[in-house]
């Protein structure tokens, strides 16, 4: 049965989730996952996506620190 994001932001606050779980496969294949508290999940999640720092996964564009003396 397919939840509507009204239906997910209910279950949260019924159900007292403490953590939102999102999960993706990066482009190596391999299982990701950001946590998000719930008090930080909102309907806006649902149009606009979670930002996250990618520079720590496997292919995607890392951190470029700035070379000095």
């Amino acid at each position: 049965m397919a939840m509507t994001a009204n239906d997910v932001m209910k279950m949260l606050k019924d159900k007292e989730v403490k953590f939102v779980d999102l999960r993706f496969t990066d482009t190596k294949g391999k299982e990701q996952h950001v946590s998000v508290p719930t008090k930080f999940f909102d309907m806006d999640k649902f149009e606009s996506g979670h930002a996250f720092d990618g520079s720590s996964i496997a292919g995607w564009k890392g951190i470029r620190l700035p070379t000095c003396c």
